[in-house]
């Protein structure tokens, strides 16, 4: 399931969404983040990217503990530490479960964005990036429990992620940045989750070009 070649073509597909997306995620945070979030988007999927060479001989669990510990040195601001925790907490679970079955990947996942939840002391409702993570992560869990196919998961997901990123537009928030806006952040979406909307897609969208081939 979740290989050392899939999260590396993984990494390589996310980075190049970030940058096709840039004008939209750049236009959300303007209008009611700090304008930075699309800046340490592309910095940290791009450093990533980079690490392709350095990676690939290395175990799953390596890779995830590496790629956490790169973002916490490279992307500034909030961010950096919430998907480093992200990806050092799927680490933790991979070196003891493996991820070779979609329950696996879902609980690596699942222990992923409770980290975010910890460390940023947030949770859904609050117009932040968990507004789209904690419904695919549960959906996830729940469709990976049922014995669903990854295809039957992948595209569930997609709908998921969305749903989720549309739900933050008449949100108030507050935690970061927009919560000082107060209900001026009414009306528009949230720059984190539309970079989480982004990157599930495009991982989703793998698995099922990867399944079809």
């Amino acid at each position: 399931m979740m290989k050392t070649s899939f999260i590396l073509s993984a990494s390589l597909a996310i980075h190049a969404a970030i940058v096709a997306h840039e004008a939209e995620i750049e236009s959300l945070d303007r209008a009611i983040g700090d304008g930075d979030h699309y800046i340490n988007m592309k910095r940290g999927s791009e450093v990533i990217a980079g690490m392709y060479n350095e990676l690939l001989a290395l175990p799953e669990d390596d890779v995830l503990n590496k790629i956490g510990m790169k973002l916490l040195s490279t992307i500034g601001g909030a961010s950096g530490p919430l998907f480093a925790s992200f990806f050092m907490s799927m680490a933790k679970v991979t070196k003891q479960n493996v991820a070779d079955t979609p329950l696996e990947v879902a609980a690596a996942f699942a222990a992923g964005v409770q980290a975010i939840m910890q460390r940023g002391k947030a949770q859904v409702g609050e117009k932040t990036m968990l507004d789209v993570l904690v419904p695919v992560s549960t959906q996830f869990t729940t469709l990976a429990a049922e014995g669903k196919s990854s295809i039957a998961i992948a595209q569930a997901l997609k709908q998921t992620a969305y749903q989720g990123l549309e739900s933050t537009r008449n949100l108030i928030a507050t935690k970061g940045r927009a919560a000082g806006l107060g209900e001026r952040a009414i009306g528009h979406l949230d720059a984190g989750a539309k970079s989480c909307q982004v990157m599930i897609h495009t991982v989703c969208d793998l698995v099922i070009k990867g399944a079809h081939e």
